[in-house]
């Protein structure tokens, strides 16, 4: 058996994806890079064959590079973007120039923006209700302790299903806030708690920042591959990163934290920063166990579920018929419910990036790789109104429902009863135990920019252990990106103050004529009896 003693050892399982919409990359390299430049002497242990987790660039003939993983990053991301930038990785903007495109009951309609427009009153006033409540309900919660929250309990007991159900008088309000939560979060409405949700969004900057491209979490993508970040990092730390080291055991009753591997190594190390997410600390035995709620807590806390698809074509045909590539489907049987254009910076290599989101991907998980490329090509067909969508000169796809070492993606979710009862210990030491991972982190969380966040607190808080910062240190504010600066989105003055449906039917008095006509037609709305435009 080979030992190592370290000043802290970092498990890297995934060393963190996320996101579409984020997904984590480099939490345990993060920490391991300050701690080398705070002068200690730390080991990467890295379950996989290959260091970047749920970052994962492919390099081939076909593609050039493409990721697989998590990709997108923008503006107050500012972490990730300093690390990127320190190590020469440029980002470039995903293409949003032309229209993008809503497909709904069967129709594309081209809209500019983040968010498809209504064109039914109802619908239009119910649909901005929710955004603006949605928004002014995060405002009450703390972005680093959520379970203190003023509504917490009461919030953290319904999951957002029964928000939306209390929220949305509309059956399009209601059908597109269920997509809204799918492709953020890659699980379902019903299975997650409205309070960690609401804390989700807010935490990434609210409704608008979350869901845009332009001035978004989805403006840009790397250069190269969001996974070459992970490899320079890896590159500057040499042998003190260890591939193909899974620890199955962690031992603290002695003077060392004494760590072991499936390929029988064992490590000796101060202190230890476990950066994977909380559900694959049940791949390892504790001694002394670790303390009931974090114990209860990593058995709770599932991941989300998602294939990424990248379908290539000879040409950008889409912006030849006025599309950026962009495409938002509400249609059950659709594989795919949001895509962007992953054409090259330069042009070349067209391609649309596709997510298969939550139950669709349990569901279609069972297909084959052509099929699902055949059912991907088809739905593009038919919204971008082109026979060239059926005709792709290639296909890539990563299910991560099938990774052993990630377990899902973007992020681990939290269901109803779980944040406020368990939350307060996930990031809280056991003994010379410190926990990373995108999931601890408290902005940009689900992200690669919450990995990196988490990765370096954890290290500072070693350091603070040892003596060798104040405590004042351990949470840094990260300075805004000069190369990427973020834009206030401003509210009009109708989305500011437009009434929600049941505040309208209240302002025109029950008594009403106009009143009883405006109700007649919210039912026959419902009902699917007026059209959408």
């Amino acid at each position: 058996m080979c030992k190592y003693l370290a000043h802290a050892f970092i498990q890297g399982w995934g060393v963190r994806w996320h996101s579409g919409f984020g997904w984590v990359l480099l939490s345990g390299l993060c920490a391991a890079k300050l701690l080398v430049e705070s002068g200690l002497n730390p080991v990467v242990l890295e379950a996989r064959n290959r260091v970047g987790g749920r970052t994962f660039t492919v390099q081939n003939k076909e593609t050039k590079y493409v990721d697989l993983g998590g990709a997108y990053v923008g503006p107050t991301q500012n972490r990730i973007l300093r690390i990127a930038k320190e190590f020469g990785v440029e980002t470039y903007k995903v293409n949003e120039k032309e229209n993008l495109v809503h497909y709904v009951k069967g129709k594309p309609y081209p809209f500019k923006g983040p968010f498809p427009p209504m064109w039914n009153p109802l619908a239009l006033m119910d649909y901005n209700n929710l955004w603006r409540k949605m928004d002014e309900m995060g405002k009450e919660i703390p972005m680093e302790a959520p379970w203190r929250a003023p509504h917490a309990e009461v919030w953290d007991k319904i999951t957002m299903k029964e928000l939306f159900d209390k929220l949305c008088w509309t059956r399009a309000a209601r059908q597109f806030a269920n997509l809204f939560v799918n492709v953020n979060v890659t699980s379902e409405p019903h299975e997650v708690s409205a309070l960690w949700f609401l804390w989700y969004v807010k935490q990434c900057g609210g409704t608008m920042r979350i869901f845009s491209t332009t001035n978004g979490g989805q403006e840009r993508k790397f250069v190269g591959g969001s996974n070459q970040i992970s490899q320079r990092i890896a590159s500057k730390l040499g042998e003190r990163v260890k591939l193909e080291r899974a620890v199955y055991r962690i031992d603290q009753t002695g003077d060392n934290v004494v760590v072991e591997t499936l390929n029988k190594e064992t490590y000796e190390a101060k202190f230890v920063i476990i950066a994977t997410a909380p559900g694959l600390h049940l791949k390892m035995h504790f001694n002394p166990p670790l303390p009931p709620l974090r114990n209860q807590l990593i058995h709770r806390v599932p991941t989300g579920s998602v294939i990424k698809c990248m379908v290539y074509y000879r040409e950008s045909f889409w912006r030849k018929k006025g599309y950026c590539g962009s495409m938002v489907i509400e249609e059950e049987e659709s594989p795919i419910g949001l895509t962007l254009d992953d054409t090259k910076p330069d042009g070349t290599v067209p391609a649309i990036m596709g997510f298969i989101l939550a139950r669709k991907a349990r569901k279609l998980a069972a297909l084959t790789k052509e099929e699902r490329k055949r059912r991907i090509c088809e739905i593009y067909s038919r919204v971008l109104g082109s026979e060239e969508a059926l005709y792709p000169v290639h296909y890539e796809e990563k299910n991560w429902c099938e990774e052993e070492y990630s377990g899902g993606c973007y992020t681990a979710y939290f269901p109803p009863g779980i944040l406020t009862q368990y939350g307060k210990v996930l990031r809280e030491p056991v003994g010379r135990l410190y926990f990373a991972g995108t999931e601890t982190a408290t902005e940009w969380s689900g992200y690669m920019d919450g990995a990196v966040q988490a990765g370096e607190r954890a290290a500072r808080e070693i350091l603070h252990t040892m003596g060798l910062i104040p405590q004042s240190e351990i949470w840094k504010q990260e300075p805004e990106s000069v190369d990427v600066p973020a834009r206030q989105f401003v509210a009009t003055f109708w989305e500011r103050n437009l009434p929600s449906v049941p505040g309208f039917l209240k302002f025109l008095g029950t008594s009403s004529v106009l009143t009883a006509a405006v109700v007649a037609s919210l039912l026959a709305y419902k009902r699917g009896l007026i059209p959408r435009s």
